[in-house]
This record gives structure tokens, sequence and C-alpha cells, in this order.
């Protein structure tokens, strides 16, 4: 009994124990030194000079900062030293918020270079009105791993000549802004990167980055800028790694190029919305077993849907529309994507009848075939239209029809109550011989069956 009662016991000298040994371990950590410690009050009086930062926050900021404001200690062996590794700027949310911008927030990349250590630097909504320049980091050095700007309108200028040194770069991000130009060919000498997403912002011209260099490379969204030109074939070739390609939205235009074939680990092809035109959907998608999401909507490809999904099974979203395709849509679709959520061949030239197929995909939340030219009897049981309701899209199609059944049981608004009533098949009734009455045709049927008998019986 007295050991079981000295456990809480125990336990509770553990708590403390382990308590004062954390303590002193935190009292014995250094402070940020002077120059980051007043470069941090620089930098957030440029983001908002309207709160007093150092008397808000007066004490060393390693051990009290705003949210956002990251420290970290290193030791070398002889000694420990503490430095900023994380500036995050801009009210994201309650469960991150950062030191909140102006509209009158400014940026200079001087500020930033007493930071030995910096990580990360990231900007959410914090230039929105007056103009700031891009900055040129490349003073940083190369501890910096990841550049974030989100939501940036204000922000111009090229970034060419802004990103040498930063060799340690992992992650740059910068969506919604009015940075302009053409992305630098140095970009291909940042071998370390491996997310690359510059999307929604006012690049343009041809894309000259080597994309052999960048081995790890996982994520590139290059999407709605004014990019033209052809797609690198070098990405192909390089970025061995990717799992998610997005070039929507552009000007990109010619073949979309085989050596994407290389990307064996592609998971997320986006290319819709540019000019690639006239040579069909390309094949070697069927060699790209890890898709999982495909989509080229808003080219001019053309030609028929070919018969390239047999090794695509785990794909889930796939939208053709708007390319121009013809022919028939292929049954083996139907066979081989039962993992399907989402199936896009709207506003084409498709004709034929919808494959019996496609009423088996269980999985299949949104089918859109409207403005083609298909025919005939929708292949969909009442089940099925239970559960995809309006998202079975199915106007612009002229010959296709529904059993009465089916069109009552479509809800108000649905594409198939908008389909014309398939004909009931007629039973033609037998035929009679010319110029006999009903009752004398069934009288020759008598006596043909009887002739017959007695041929047998002979």
């Amino acid at each position: 009994m007295a050991s079981l009662l000295s456990l809480p016991i125990l336990a509770v000298f553990y708590c403390l124990s382990s308590f004062f040994l954390m303590s002193s371990f935190v009292l014995s950590q250094p402070p940020l030194n002077a120059a980051e410690q007043e470069a941090v009050y620089r930098v957030l009086d440029s983001i908002n000079s309207e709160v007093p930062w150092r008397s808000v926050f007066p004490d060393d900021l390693c051990s009290s900062a705003p949210h956002g404001i990251v420290c970290d200690f290193f030791d070398d062996n002889t000694t420990v030293s503490a430095h900023i590794t994380e500036l995050s700027f801009g009210y994201v949310s309650d469960y991150s918020p950062n030191p909140p911008c102006t509209p009158n927030s400014s940026l200079n990349a001087s500020l930033f270079s007493p930071f030995t250590e910096l990580k990360k630097l990231f900007f959410y909504k914090c230039f929105t009105e007056k103009s700031v320049p891009f900055p040129d980091f490349s003073s940083l050095g190369p501890s910096v791993e990841q550049l974030v700007f989100v939501e940036n309108p204000s922000l111009v200028g090229p970034l060419s000549g802004r990103m040498s040194n930063l060799t340690s770069l992992r992650r740059l991000v910068l969506t919604g802004t009015n940075v302009s130009g053409k992305i630098p060919d140095g970009f291909g000498d940042l071998i370390n990167l491996e997310q690359l997403t510059l999307s929604r912002n006012k690049f343009s011209g041809e894309i000259s980055v080597n994309f052999e260099k960048l081995k790890k490379l996982k994520v590139l969204d290059l999407s709605q800028n004014g990019f033209q030109g052809t797609v690198p074939e070098s990405l192909g070739n390089g970025s061995t790694e990717l799992l998610k390609l997005d070039l929507s939205f552009n000007g990109f235009s010619g073949k979309i190029p085989e050596k994407l074939k290389g990307l064996k680990k592609l998971e997320f092809l986006d290319l819709s919305y540019n000019r690639f035109g006239n040579f069909g959907l390309p094949l070697f998608l069927g060699e790209m077993s890890s898709l999982k999401e495909v989509y080229l909507t808003g080219n001019l490809l053309g030609g028929r849907i070919p018969e390239i999904w047999g090794n695509l099974r785990g794909i889930v979203g796939i939208d053709l529309s708007g390319n121009g395709l013809v022919g028939n849509i292929p049954a083996s679709m139907g066979v081989n994507l039962g993992n399907i959520c989402y199936l896009g061949l709207d506003n084409n030239k498709l004709d034929g009848t919808v494959p019996n197929e496609f009423g088996l995909l269980e999985y299949l939340s949104e089918l859109n075939l409207e403005n083609n030219n298909l025919s005939g009897k929708v292949p969909f049981s009442a089940k099925f239209v239970g559960k995809i309701g309006d998202k079975l899209k199915l106007r612009g199609n002229p010959e296709l029809c529904a059993d009465e059944d089916l069109r009552s049981f479509a809800k108000v608004g649905s594409s198939l109550g908008i389909l014309k009533l398939c004909n009931k098949p007629n039973i033609p009734k037998s035929a009679l011989l010319h110029g006999d009455s009903p009752h004398q045709s069934s009288a020759s049927r008598v006596l043909v069956f009887i002739g017959f008998l007695f041929l047998l019986w002979l």
C-alpha cells in the first residue's frame, strides 16, 4: 500500500523537476542580439506604423514577440546565439494573427540584412494600395528557404536580378500581384526549389527557364498570366518529382510536348484556356498512370477521344470541354474510370449515344455533356439521377431522349426534364393475307397446320 501511495508523490516530483529544468533551460538561453531586435522593430514600423511596437513589446523578442515573429537558437559548439528565423505579416485569421498591415505598408529589402539566419518571409494582403516595387532580396543570402507573397496587388516591377544568391530557396509563392516581365532564366539555378507558384500576376513572354536542373520541384503553378510560346520540353526532362503542373489561363500554343510523359509522378495537370490546337488529345496521357486530375478545357485540340483510359484508373476529374472534339464517346471511359467524380465533355461536336457504362459510375457527382450532337436514349437509372441531381447536364443535345418515368423523376430545373420523350417501341401485328378477313386468316393457318401433321404421319 505504501508503494502505491508513493506513486502520485513521485509523479508530482517528476513534473516539478521537469518544470524547473525547462525554466532554467529557457532562462539560460541568450537574448536576441541588439541589431536584430532593432531590425525587427524597423520592419514592423514599415508594415504598420500605427502600432507602438517598442512599447507594446519592449522585452527580448525571442521570449515575447508578436505572432509571426519566430526566433531560434543556434549552437556552434562554443557559444549559443539567438536569431530571427521567420517573419510573417498580414492578419490571416485568429489562428494566424500576424501583425496587421496598413494601406501605407512599405517594403525595403535592406531592412532584412541583419537577419543572418532568416528562413521564411510571408506577406498577406500587405501591399494593396500604395505602389511598392518588388525588392531585391539578393542581399538576404543563402539562409532563406521560403518567400511567400499572397494577395498583394500593389506589388509591382520585375523579378529579374532580385533572386540571386538565394541558393537554399525551397518555396517561392507570388500570387495576386502586378509583378510583370519574364521569369528570370536564373530560376533554373535555384536547384533546391520544391514549389514555384507564380499565379495571377502580370508575367508575359516565353519561358526560357531550364527546368532540367530543378530535380526537386514538386509544384509548378504559372496560371493566369500572359505567357506565350511553347511549353518548355525541359519540364519533362528534369522535374521528375513534379506532382502538380498548372499552366492554365495563358497564351501557350503549339503542341503539348510529349516529353511531359516523363513526369511519372504527376497527379494534377491543368493546361486549360490556352491555344494548344489541332493535334488531338495527347496519346501519351495514357502512359501517365499517376494522374488524378486532367483539365484541358478551352483549347482547340480537335480530333476524336482516343482509347487511352485503361491505364488511368485512378483519375477523379477530367475536363475536355470546348476542344472541338468529334466522334463517339468511347465506352472504355465508363469501363476504366471507375473512380471518377467529375467528367466534362461539353461544348464539343461529339455524336452518337451516351455509353451505357456511364450509368454505372458510382462515384460520379457531376457529368456535363451539354452542347454536343448526342442522340438516343440516356442510359441512367432513377437512382443515378437522384444521386447526381442537377449536376447531370445534358442541354443542347436535341436528339437525346428519356423515358417518361425518368423525366418525371427528375427534379424541377433538371436537364432531364427538357429532353424529349423517347418513342415507345411499336409491336407489329401479324400480317394478314391479302384479301382475307381475320377469321379467314386463322382458318388458313389451321389448314396449313393439319397438312403439316398429315405429312408427318405419312
